[in-house]
């Protein structure tokens, strides 16, 4: 590693400190002091710092991590959406509704009701068999999963380091890097995201390249992705929806298919981009790799 390379990731690692602590705190006041004296910079140079390195203000990192907050909450059910709003540091449910809407391309109340739609239902196993037979269906029909053979595929990524909710800084990293040059983009995962501590999830911002990386791209992991199947679900909508809707796969659809999970990356292909799309006409192809159920 490069003398200026090695600054450049001691930059980063400060600003990732910031980043965690945000995320460990989310309703917390965060003065800019605060967050500097973390960080080890000037309070007078520390705003500039952080948004050359993390691609946003602070101010919009604290808006993104309290409504990814929010999406967990309302996912979960069981408060309002005022209550919502409030437990995320909204003062009225009005500015709740703007700043959601933004974030996910959806008011909260429509999120909710699809984040239902899609989550398994823990009752629905005692209902009446031409009932559950008719929501299996439903199910079929809302996840609308095929089963696909990809061929192997090299790719290559930046591995994120820190919560879920801040791999928007991976993905911007990658793109100022060789967003201009990749022939797709993706991200691969492997492991619980709810277990970022236990250190099982690991999540990959990758692209695919139509040359070799140059020199300017020491920073890229490769990642050989194997030839296999996949359960292949297109989602509509924002990214906020993605980890709900790959739940939905594993327990609505997956236990009934005749096939188990595989022991390879799950991927993530973006079709569009925010760039380009507004949030509810993003896609995203979900694959979730498989192998024929084995006979114990």
């Amino acid at each position: 590693m490069s003398l200026d390379q090695s600054a450049d990731q001691h930059y980063r690692d400060r600003v990732a400190r910031v980043v965690a602590h945000i995320v460990a705190h989310p309703l917390a006041a965060h003065r800019l002091e605060d967050l500097a004296a973390i960080a080890h910079f000037s309070p007078f140079h520390f705003h500039r710092v952080y948004s050359s390195i993390a691609g946003e203000t602070v101010a919009a990192t604290v808006r993104r991590v309290r409504l990814a907050l929010a999406t967990r909450l309302l996912e979960q059910g069981g408060q309002s959406i005022t209550q919502v709003a409030m437990e995320v540091g909204y003062d009225s449910p009005q500015a709740f509704t703007r700043a959601f809407s933004q974030f996910t391309g959806q008011s909260p109340r429509a999120f909710q009701r699809d984040m239902h739609r899609l989550i398994l239902d823990s009752g629905a196993a005692n209902a009446h068999a031409n009932a559950h037979a008719n929501a299996h269906a439903k199910a079929e029909q809302t996840l609308a999963v095929h089963i696909v053979e990809r061929p192997a595929q090299r790719l290559h990524a930046l591995r994120h380091q820190g919560p879920p909710s801040t791999i928007p800084h991976t993905q911007r990293r990658l793109y100022l890097q060789c967003g201009q040059r990749a022939v797709h983009r993706l991200g691969a995962s492997c492991g619980d995201p709810q277990d970022v501590e236990g250190g099982s999830f690991r999540y990959y911002a990758a692209v695919v390249l139509p040359d070799a990386p140059s020199a300017a791209d020491n920073g890229l992991e490769r990642l050989d992705i194997p030839e296999g199947l996949y359960a292949r679900h297109t989602l509509t909508g924002p990214y906020t929806r993605i980890n709900a809707a790959l739940a939905a796969i594993h327990t609505r659809w997956l236990p009934a298919s005749g096939y188990e999970p595989d022991d390879r990356p799950t991927l993530e292909h973006y079709l569009n981009s925010p760039r380009n799309a507004a949030q509810a006409d993003l896609r995203t192809d979900l694959l979730i790799p498989i192998r024929p159920t084995t006979s114990l």
